[in-house]
């Protein structure tokens, strides 16, 4: 046997291979049935009816529609009748009429005196509105005296002082008009990450990397509370305007709610999977918000403790929300946009592009002026509205630090949003408020009008 085998070429082989699958094949389908062409049409009428089954519908409906009346300008060829005020059933035909532009939808009417013809112009598409102007903004002070990186300000609702928090473990209180020192609160063991003044009570509040959450009395500067809970570094916290709760947030992904005076956990808000970089408050709903290196920015129903919704748009961390001062609305910041969201549901407005950088930070005027710091101590001043960039700024480095320590990490406006008080890794504040001098002839919009284009996710 072997021998016979090795006589024939792989060819030769092969080829008797094929040879009898296809004689094994040929026995069992070579004898098809007869095709029963009734059953066929049958199947195909069917097959078209599930697939077009809505098409053919309208053809048969359009088929039994009077044809509206035909009429003639003088010439041999009969034009339709288009009537557009519903009172006889019929579409706008797109059609020549003499007198009547062409590529226009002509409208017809058969008055007593015979038959007119009114032109009307395309529909436009719709077009950015033009951005409100602002004048620019520019530094105008540098404040130093913290010898770590400043993390985070608050300003007082008096608008006499703010404070700020740093990597020196070290909360400082400056003069908003002089910007000289008034008072220095020493107590954290850590990185100062969160600040809040109560516009209620002459209270502080502040949070850091070492888990502690504590309540300053501004008339002693002592410190007369603690709020005990958190697992791991606490990022940010916020205040709600009405009601004596507080909210923190940070590397543990959850939202705890204290109150204020007997420092119960009244709820912990679970649902993040990363860190909590932000989180702010308002008096409508949703009342919290957060956002989170999980790319996600989730909606709260405080009432209840829950998660009301969860947007994920962002592809990337959102490092910073903010709430408009006067618009039910708000804005979130990551490093591939910048979006805008309306409330109470969080349906997405539009993209702010162009900050390209890691957005660590957001503030917004009541002026509609929106401003983000980056990672790389660049600013960008946007118009609320139409999300228009009207100026970008590179924070000017100290001397003695590195161009490297250009970093913004935490900015705010002051309570009339006519100052800007930024937070920067030089170790300095600066403060930057509106050039005077400016006005829409000098520093004039550059703006095109463009379609607009707003994504949907």
């Amino acid at each position: 046997m072997m021998e016979d085998v090795q006589r024939h070429s792989v060819h030769t082989l092969v080829f008797r291979s094929l040879k009898r699958t296809h004689d094994v094949f040929i026995s069992n389908q070579g004898m098809l049935p007869p095709v029963d062409e009734k059953a066929e049409t049958l199947r195909k009428a069917v097959k078209a009816r599930d697939t077009y089954g809505l098409v053919m519908d309208r053809v048969k409906q359009n088929a039994l529609k009077p044809q509206p009346p035909m009429i003639t300008n003088g010439t041999t060829e009969k034009q339709p009748l288009a009537i557009t005020d519903g009172s006889i059933p019929g579409d706008i035909v797109n059609m020549p009429v003499s007198g009547a532009m062409p590529g226009t939808l002509a409208v017809s009417s058969t008055p007593s005196g015979g038959p007119g013809t009114q032109a009307l112009a395309p529909r436009k598409a719709p077009t950015m509105p033009k951005p409100k102007w602002h004048p620019p903004w520019k530094l105008y002070r540098v404040i130093s005296g913290h010898l770590g990186w400043v993390r985070c300000v608050a300003v007082e609702p008096g608008n006499e002082w703010f404070a700020t928090g740093s990597n020196d473990r070290v909360i400082k209180i400056w003069d908003l008009a002089s910007g000289r020192l008034k008072v220095s609160l020493t107590g954290h063991i850590s990185n100062v990450r969160g600040l809040a003044v109560s516009s209620r009570h002459p209270y502080l509040f502040s949070c850091g990397e070492d888990k502690m959450v504590k309540c300053w009395d501004l008339e002693y500067n002592k410190v007369i509370r603690q709020y005990h809970g958190h697992l791991s570094a606490v990022y940010s916290l916020a205040l709600h305007p009405t009601i004596d709760v507080l909210i923190t947030a940070g590397r543990d992904t959850t939202a705890r709610v204290w109150d204020m005076r007997t420092k119960a956990n009244v709820h912990t808000l679970v649902g993040h999977t990363n860190t909590i970089a932000s989180v702010v408050s308002q008096v409508a709903e949703p009342q919290v918000v957060t956002g989170s290196h999980d790319c996600t920015i989730r909606l709260w129903d405080l009432a209840a403790g829950k998660s009301r919704c969860t947007l994920t748009n962002h592809k990337k961390s959102v490092r910073s929300v903010v709430f408009h001062p006067t618009l039910y609305m708000f804005a979130s910041a990551s490093p591939d946009n910048i979006k805008q969201w309306m409330c109470p549901e969080g349906k997405f407005i539009q993209n702010l592009s162009g900050h390209n950088a890691i957005v660590n930070c957001l503030a917004v005027n009541p002026e509609g002026v929106l401003v983000s710091g980056g990672d790389n101590g660049t600013l960008h001043c946007w118009d609320w509205r139409t999300g228009y960039n009207f100026q970008r700024l590179q924070a000017p480095v100290q001397p003695g630090s590195m161009d490297n320590e250009s970093g913004i990490f935490a900015m705010s406006y002051d309570q009339s949003g006519s100052r800007l008080i930024t937070c920067e890794a030089d170790k300095t504040i600066k403060i930057y408020k509106e050039d005077d001098t400016a006005t829409e002839e000098t520093h004039p919009i550059n703006w095109r009008p463009e379609i607009l284009k707003r994504r949907k996710y």
